[in-house]
């Protein structure tokens, strides 16, 4: 499932609550608009019968009922009675039964034809004529149909309420968040770029997101500041173990030719030599990572015939391979050029032909493919050896890492870590694919055309 991040969940909250405090205050208003509108009814209908008084009059005996007595107002009848029950003026609905019995004072809900009715008596006293009754009649489902209505209205805005609320809610969320995202994306482009010198950045704000930004970039900083170091160790370490390093080959290999040493005496020389040889090639190696990671590493860019230098990498290398009792095949298109550095392009071939032959198998097979493929060399080399464990392949890459030092043949473990820094710094890029116990694939991607210096 696919996950929700965490600007949309905050979204969904925010309607949700959204939601349901407009549904919590549009059922307190309609409540008490209800009631509201059912009480002003009933007042309206004591009010209209009280204040009928004032329209009455009698003389000679005959009953004379002002003009601007109102029979209906606003939903409410109003209708005039003897004491006998004969209407004398006034509407009834057409849906009453008007044979209720009055009954003076009271206000009381009846029901008659079906329908629900409020109704309403008083007994006034007329003077020089006597007593009347004054009946008042408004239906009850008339208030309820008014919030019916109003109930329809505010179910067809309520959607249109919950959309603006989650829009709102949503690009408030994504603005709040969006100072998050500068950072995962920052973090992001570290991680694939290298670079520690990138920062967040963070201005104009005083809160906690601030100030997570805050300590990040305080953290590059430091995380910087000892990659600097480390960097500026190695380089200064390999520049300095150079000159004893090439004194004690040099005067290994001047004991060995001059003084023709014997037993004992000779392997040891013979061992200081060949160790001193390797720490040579080390240093050499790590001076060249130094550099490069340093941005002080320059590339002598030139146009070279990748299917000549490998074929020539593959012929040099036939004699090691054969010592492992592995045949090096090749399947090279010809004609294939890119532009790049020679002396990188051979190391890099040489380092993945080295891997293979040192973790290959006896009586097995290293086969050297190259093809133009999108405008790019494609070029893989490809063993039948021991493999590598799922586990390890994203490590094979890291300086000094070895999933086997048993197998690593007088190798230090940066072979790989130069290849993937080569390819890279030729626009290109380098993977592999490999199942243990049946051998690896290590392809790299060059582009033919010249790519831009790094």
């Amino acid at each position: 499932m696919k996950r929700v991040s965490i600007t949309m969940r905050v979204t969904l909250l925010y309607v949700v609550f959204m939601i349901l405090l407009a549904g919590l205050s549009l059922g307190f208003l309609f409540h008490a608009g209800a009631q509201s509108a059912r009480q002003a009814t009933l007042e309206r209908m004591q009010t209209m019968a009280e204040d009928s008084r004032k329209e009455l009059e009698a003389s000679d005996g005959e009953l004379e009922i002002d003009r601007d007595l109102e029979a209906f107002d606003d939903g409410v009848y109003l209708s005039l009675y003897d004491t006998a029950g004969v209407p004398l003026y006034g509407f009834v609905p057409r849906d009453f039964d008007n044979s209720v019995i009055f009954d003076n004072a009271s206000l009381r809900p009846v029901e008659s034809s079906g329908r629900q009715w409020y109704l309403y008596d008083r007994q006034l006293l007329v003077e020089d004529y006597g007593p009347v009754w004054v009946r008042t009649i408004a239906a009850a489902d008339a208030v309820d149909s008014t919030l019916s209505t109003l109930w329809r209205a505010a179910l067809l805005v309520l959607p249109v309420f919950v959309a603006l609320a989650a829009v709102c809610g949503y690009l408030l969320t994504r603005r709040a968040f969006a100072p998050v995202r500068q950072i995962a994306q920052t973090a992001r482009e570290i991680g694939a770029g290298d670079d520690l010198s990138r920062r967040i950045g963070l201005s104009g704000r005083r809160d906690e997101i601030y100030t997570l930004a805050a300590e990040f970039d305080a953290m590059f900083a430091r995380l910087e500041e000892a990659f600097d170091r480390e960097k500026q160790f190695t380089d200064d370490a390999s520049h300095e173990l150079r000159t004893p390093t090439a004194v004690i080959l040099s005067q290994s290999e001047y004991v060995l030719e001059h003084t023709n040493p014997q037993g004992h005496t000779r392997a040891a020389l013979e061992s200081i030599h060949a160790q001193a040889a390797r720490m040579a090639a080390l240093l050499s190696q790590l001076l060249l990572l130094a550099r490069a990671d340093k941005g002080r590493q320059p590339l002598h860019w030139e146009t070279v015939d990748l299917s000549e230098l490998t074929a020539m990498v593959a012929q040099t290398q036939a004699e090691q391979a054969a010592a492992q009792d592995i045949t090096i095949l090749t399947d090279l298109e010809p004609g294939v050029n890119v532009q790049g550095d020679e002396t990188l392009l051979i190391r890099l071939l040489i380092n993945l032909t080295e891997n293979a032959i040192h973790y290959g198998r006896p009586g097995g097979q290293i086969k050297l493919t190259l093809r133009r493929q999108d405008a790019q060399a494609v070029c893989s080399v490809a063993d039948d050896g021991i493999g590598i464990a799922p586990e390890h392949l994203d490590k094979i890459w890291q300086r000094f890492w070895q999933a086997d030092p048993a197998r690593s043949s007088g190798g230090a473990g940066l072979g790989l870590s130069m290849v993937q820094w080569i390819a890279k710094a030729h626009g290109g890029r380098v993977t592999v694919q490999s199942e243990l116990g049946k051998g690896s694939i290590f392809t790299f991607w060059i582009p033919c055309e010249k790519s831009e210096k790094l």
